[in-house]
C-alpha cells in the first residue's frame, strides 16, 4: 500500500507540474500574441501617417501579411524622406532617455543580457517604451525589425509575472525566455523556429537551453494563434514552387554560404562601429537617433535619385516587401545589392544611433537580396536550367541570419516557417552550417555567452555540480601540514606561520589530536594589541571546531562549512571527536579542483603529510 501511495504521489506532483508550466506558458503567450497585435498595429498606423500621408510614400509588406490601411492617394514628396525618420528619431530619444535607457538598441541583446546576468529580471516599464518607441521609429522609416521589440515586450511580461508570483530565478529566466519566443514566432508566424530561437539566442556556440525549450513551444503555439486571430493565418511570404533538383547544386550554394558569412561580418562590424561612433558624438542622447534618422532618409533618397526606381526605397522601414519582390523574380542585380548593402548602412545608423527596433528584419532583407543577387549570377555563369535564382532568395536569408547572430538551426527553421518552403531543407542547412563556421567570429547579440558553462546564470549550480562528484581525499596535495602541540609558546606559533604558507594552524594534544585551529590574523592581532600575551601557549590561543571534515565528505560539503566557519582552511581529520589531523583543505584547493573538472582534466589523489 505504502508503494501505491507513493506511486500516487508522484503522479500528483507530476500532473500539479505540467499544469504549472502549461498555465504560465500559456498566459505569456496570450499576452505576448496581443503585445504583437498592438506593436503590429501600432507600426502599420505609425507608416501610414508618417510616411504614406506626409511623403506620399507606401510601403508594401509581404504577400501573407494583412493591411489594416487602404492606400491614400497622395503626391510623393521625397525631400521629406529625411525629414519624417529625423522627426521620429527626435521623439524616440526622447521617450528612451525620459522613461528607459535601456529599451534603446535592438532588444533581444537586451534579453539575453537579463537572462544571463541580471537574474532574469527586466524592469517593468521596459516593454511599454520599447513599444512605443520601436512603433516610433519603424513608423517613421527607420530601418530596423521587429522581433526586438516584441522580443523585449514577451520577455518583459514574462520576466513581470514571474516576480509578481514569486517565483524562483530559474523559473523568472524561463518565463523570460519563454516571452521571447512566443513574441518572435507569433509575429513572423514561426512557432516551431520562435521556440528553438528563444532557447539557442543565448548562447554563441552550437547549444540550446534546454529548460526553455518545452515551455516556449507552448507559449508561442499560444501566441502564433492569438496573432493569428487578427493578421490571419499561414506563412509571411507568398512563396512560387521552389526545389533542391540536384547535387551540383550545392556549388553555387557553397559560395552563397561563403557571401553571406562574410557580408554578416561586414554588418555586425559596421553595426557596432556606429553605435561606438554615435556614443562618442558630443551630441545630447536625446539628439542622437534624431540625426539617425535623418542620414537614413538622406541614403533612402540618394538611392531613389540614383536608381529612379521606388523599391530601393526598402531601405527603410521594415524592407520585407522587397524580399516578396526577389521572390517572384522582380528585382535585378543592381537593385539587390542596393537593398542588401543600403539595408546594412541604415539599420546601424537607425538603431545605432540609439532609435528602437530590431536586427533580425534587416537581416532577412540583407540575406535575401544578396541570395537573390548570387542566384543571378550563377544563373549567368551555370548552364542554362542548373539553379533557380528565386531559391537562394530563403536561402540567403536563412544562411545570413545564421552567421550574423549564431542561431543556424532556429533560422533554417524560421525561414521555412516564414516562406512555407521546406523543400530547400537541405541547401539551407548546407549554407546555415557553413556561413555559422566561416562567421563564428562575430555576433550581433553581444549579451550571448559561449555555452552553459560560459553563462553567470549556470555558473553556480555547475560548480555545484561539479564539487558534489569530488572527495576531500582527492585533492588534499602531498604538501606538508604543519601542526603546533598545545604547549608551544605563541612564539612559537608565530615561528611556524613563518616557516609554512598556511593561514590555519592545527593545535594538537597527546597522540595527535586536534584540540583546535588558530589563525595567523589572531596571533597577528595579539601582537598588536598586547605583547604581554607572549607567555600564553598554544592551547590558550586555540579556537575549538564544532566540526571538521574527513576524507570521504564530498567537495560541496566541504565548501558549505568553509563558508560556515569563515576560515580559509580546515583541518581534514580521522574519524571520531576528536581526530588526528590528515590534511588541510583550502578554499584554493576547491577552486583548483573545481577549473581542473571544468577542463576535463584528472584530479591527482595523494596523500597529505601532517607534521609538527
Amino acid at each position: 500500500m505504502r508503494d501505491v501511495a507513493a506511486l500516487g504521489a508522484r503522479a500528483g506532483a507530476g500532473a500539479q507540474r505540467i499544469g504549472r508550466t502549461l498555465a504560465l506558458s500559456s498566459i505569456v503567450g496570450v499576452v505576448a500574441g496581443l503585445g504583437a497585435i498592438a506593436f503590429q498595429a501600432m507600426c502599420q498606423l505609425g507608416m501610414h501617417v508618417f510616411l504614406e500621408r506626409f511623403a506620399g510614400y507606401r510601403q508594401e509588406g509581404p504577400a501573407g501579411e494583412r493591411a489594416l490601411f487602404a492606400p491614400l492617394a497622395v503626391v510623393f514628396r521625397p525631400w521629406l524622406l529625411p525629414v519624417v525618420p529625423a522627426l521620429g528619431g527626435l521623439a524616440t530619444g526622447w521617450i528612451v532617455q525620459r522613461f528607459a535607457p535601456e529599451a534603446a538598441g535592438h532588444g533581444t541583446d537586451e534579453a539575453v543580457d537579463a537572462f544571463h546576468r541580471k537574474g532574469g529580471v527586466i524592469r517593468g516599464r521596459v516593454p511599454i517604451v520599447k513599444t512605443i518607441a520601436s512603433a516610433i521609429t519603424l513608423g517613421s522609416g527607420g530601418s530596423g525589425g521587429r522581433e526586438g521589440p516584441i522580443a523585449q515586450i514577451g520577455a518583459g511580461f514574462g520576466s513581470f509575472l514571474a516576480g509578481r508570483l514569486g517565483l524562483a530565478t530559474q523559473e523568472r529566466r524561463v518565463l523570460l525566455a519563454c516571452g521571447v519566443g512566443a513574441g518572435v514566432g507569433s509575429i513572423f508566424r514561426a512557432p516551431l523556429a520562435g521556440a528553438l530561437f528563444a532557447a539557442e539566442v543565448l548562447y554563441s556556440d552550437p547549444e540550446f537551453e534546454a529548460d526553455v525549450i518545452i515551455p516556449a513551444a507552448l507559449a508561442t503555439i499560444v501566441a502564433y494563434c492569438v496573432f493569428s486571430l487578427a493578421f490571419g493565418f499561414g506563412a509571411l511570404f507568398a512563396t512560387p514552387h521552389l526545389t533542391f533538383r540536384s547535387a551540383w547544386e550545392l556549388i553555387p550554394y557553397t559560395v552563397l554560404a561563403v557571401v553571406v558569412a562574410l557580408a554578416a561580418g561586414l554588418f555586425a562590424t559596421t553595426f557596432a562601429g556606429t553605435r561606438r561612433l554615435f556614443a562618442r558624438l558630443p551630441v545630447p542622447k536625446t539628439l542622437r537617433p534624431a540625426l539617425g534618422g535623418l542620414v537614413t532618409g538622406l541614403l533612402a533618397l540618394g538611392a531613389w535619385a540614383w536608381l529612379r526606381d521606388m523599391r530601393v526605397l526598402d531601405v527603410m522601414g521594415f524592407g520585407y516587401g522587397s524580399i516578396q519582390q526577389a521572390l517572384q523574380g522582380h528585382l535585378g542585380l543592381g537593385l539587390l545589392l542596393a537593398i542588401a548593402f543600403g539595408k546594412m548602412l541604415t539599420t546601424s545608423l537607425s538603431i545605432g544611433s540609439g532609435g528602437s527596433g530590431g536586427v533580425f528584419g534587416p537581416s532577412m532583407v540583407i540575406g535575401g537580396a544578396l541570395g537573390g543577387a548570387v542566384g543571378l549570377l550563377a544563373q549567368r555563369v551555370l548552364p542554362p536550367g542548373m539553379v533557380e535564382p528565386a531559391a537562394f532568395v530563403p536561402v540567403g536569408m536563412a544562411g545570413f541570419f545564421a552567421a550574423a547572430a549564431n542561431t543556424p538551426i532556429s533560422t533554417l527553421v524560421m525561414v521555412s516557417e516564414m516562406t512555407g518552403n521546406y523543400e530547400l531543407l537541405l541547401p539551407a542547412l548546407w549554407v546555415c552550417a557553413l556561413a555559422y563556421l566561416v562567421g563564428r567570429r562575430w555576433t550581433l547579440y553581444e549579451a550571448q555567452v559561449p555555452s552553459r558553462l560560459h553563462s553567470p546564470a549556470h555558473r553556480a549550480l555547475l560548480a555545484r555540480a561539479l564539487l558534489r562528484d569530488l572527495r576531500v581525499r582527492d585533492v588534499t596535495g602531498a604538501r606538508r601540514v604543519h601542526t603546533v602541540p598545545e604547549g608551544a609558546p605563541v612564539a612559537d606559533v608565530l615561528q611556524t606561520f613563518v616557516r609554512s604558507s598556511q593561514h590555519v594552524l592545527p593545535v594538537v594534544g597527546a597522540g595527535g589530536l586536534l584540540r583546535g585551529v588558530v589563525t595567523l590574523e589572531q596571533v597577528q592581532q595579539i601582537l598588536d594589541e598586547d605583547p604581554r600575551w607572549l607567555p600564553l601557549v598554544a592551547g590558550d590561543l586555540a579556537r575549538p571546531l564544532a566540526f571538521t571534515l574527513s576524507p570521504d565528505d564530498d567537495l560541496e560539503h566541504a565548501l558549505a562549512r568553509l563558508e560556515e566557519t569563515g576560515l580559509e582552511e580546515l583541518p581534514v581529520t580521522t574519524a571520531g571527536s576528536p581526530g588526528q589531523v590528515l590534511a588541510l583543505l583550502s578554499r584554493r584547493d576547491l577552486l583548483a579542483a573545481y577549473t581542473r573538472g571544468r577542463a576535463g582534466a584528472p584530479v591527482a589523489t595523494s596523500a597529505t603529510t601532517p607534521g609538527a
